[in-house]
């Protein structure tokens, strides 16, 4: 297991917040392998990554603010995603460039194809090997309009570029990095083989394999998406609930063990919660199990804290 630590929103990041994270996933009796890497000390890499894209011409200046953008877009698939409309694209390079050069305020987005779908890429296999070995094979021979993966948890996904994604921001207007360069990038440099996450980053896998592959990689990680887990009311868990801040449980005197059996029963690899060690749980685990049920969890906080 790697530990990064996602810090390069500079302006949100919370003074020894890393530290809470490593205490954390000590006391849940979980390490990780080799010294954790810092986002924010990794700029250079990601600037490169930019550099390299400018290059193919595969990015452009957008000069939209986020309500230029709202006004001329519909949230896709009623979650709220906004499409870009593509509107900085159809300058010409000469407004493009006076516009920089006259100090206009700009992000940077990556193109993605038009045309006609690829469907060659993995979606007919709900084996993930199979659909793994499509999508290099896609890959390959270009830039596709259609990325597809197979999830162990959500089985196949089928992503249209253009129709559900659109251009996304590599580079901010605030001259901060965009989440989805930077975490490609460093996937590809840590050489992870696989993420594990909640199901609404989805999406997120699609585009980041789409700047994989216009950096030049083909390789594609083995991806799992988690259902998410609810507060009572039906709202997402969220840092209001203090406590189930891990903290907040260890200064309570809680019992680690509690916490990873209890997650244990939410993934349901086990039939109850019990409190169990995260050795303990390993020859328990099984992606079938956990693929069996993809609605998303309620905590109990009264079953968890008893």
């Amino acid at each position: 297991m790697l530990l990064r630590i996602e810090d390069i929103d500079a302006p949100r990041v919370v003074k020894d917040a890393d530290r809470w994270i490593m205490d954390d996933l000590t006391w849940l009796g979980l390490d990780w392998d080799g010294d954790a890497v810092y986002q924010s000390q990794r700029l250079d890499a990601y600037e490169e990554a930019l550099r390299r894209l400018r290059e193919r011409g595969l990015v452009y200046p957008c000069f939209c603010s986020r309500a230029d953008i709202r006004a001329a877009s519909a949230p896709n698939e009623g979650d709220g995603f906004l499409i870009y409309p593509g509107t900085c694209r159809r300058l010409s390079a000469g407004e493009r460039e006076s516009r920089v050069i006259r100090g206009d305020r700009h992000s940077w987005r990556l193109v993605v194809p038009d045309g006609a779908p690829a469907d060659a890429l993995g979606c007919a296999s709900s084996h993930v090997d199979d659909a793994a070995q499509a999508m290099h094979a896609a890959l390959a021979v270009g830039l596709p309009r259609v990325v597809c993966f197979a999830d162990r948890v959500f089985g196949p996904q089928r992503f249209d570029l253009p129709r559900q994604l659109g251009d996304v921001v590599v580079r901010r207007s605030d001259g901060l990095f965009a989440y989805q360069l930077a975490v490609s990038v460093d996937d590809m440099a840590m050489g992870v083989t696989q993420i594990v996450r909640g199901r609404d980053l989805l999406r997120s896998t699609a585009i980041q394999l789409y700047v994989r592959r216009c950096l030049g990689s083909a390789d594609m990680p083995e991806f799992a998406h988690l259902p998410l887990i609810d507060a009572a009311d039906g709202r997402r868990m969220a840092k209001r609930l203090n406590s189930l801040d891990l903290g907040a449980m260890r200064e309570h005197g809680d019992d680690p063990r509690a916490v990873v059996g209890y997650c244990a029963w939410l993934l349901r690899l086990v039939g109850e919660p019990r409190p169990m060690t995260p050795q303990e749980l390993l020859p328990l685990f099984s992606w079938d199990a956990v693929a069996a049920d993809t609605a998303d969890r309620v905590v109990d906080v009264d079953m968890l804290l008893r």
